[in-house]
């Protein structure tokens, strides 16, 4: 939707520097660091017109290449994340089970009576 309303917005100002720029044919003197010459204002608008489009542009481009960047930035960072916590996902595993085991096996020496009887029971 905002591509939309940026689409609209510049081509209403499309227009009125179109409408602009033609209303404005009169030769007007364009000075150069070097002489002078005498150009129609329509080009003179439409020259500066080109001429803010291209520098705006080069900006954007220059913004966009470094937010791609850094977009790549944060997504290998994002892995190295990723990899980091399955690692300790599975340590965590790792030392549940061991606990697991240490908690069965001193269940077990819990569980041994200290009489036993002879004919092999267990009594209490």
């Amino acid at each position: 939707m905002k591509i939309q309303w940026t689409l609209v917005v510049g081509l209403i100002f499309a227009i009125i520097i179109a409408i602009f720029a033609t209303v404005n044919v009169d030769s007007v003197p364009v000075n150069y660091i070097f002489g002078e010459a005498n150009w129609p204002l329509i080009l003179v608008i439409l020259g500066s017109v080109l001429v803010g489009f291209i520098i705006s542009f080069c900006f954007s481009a220059f913004r966009m290449l470094g937010s791609k960047r850094q977009t790549k930035l944060v997504k290998k960072d994002l892995d190295d994340t990723r990899v980091l916590l399955n690692e300790k996902d599975a340590e965590i595993l790792r030392l549940k089970e061991e606990l697991r085991k240490r908690d069965e096996s001193t269940l077990k020496v819990k569980e041994i009576p200290d009489e036993y009887d002879t004919n092999k029971e267990w009594t209490k």
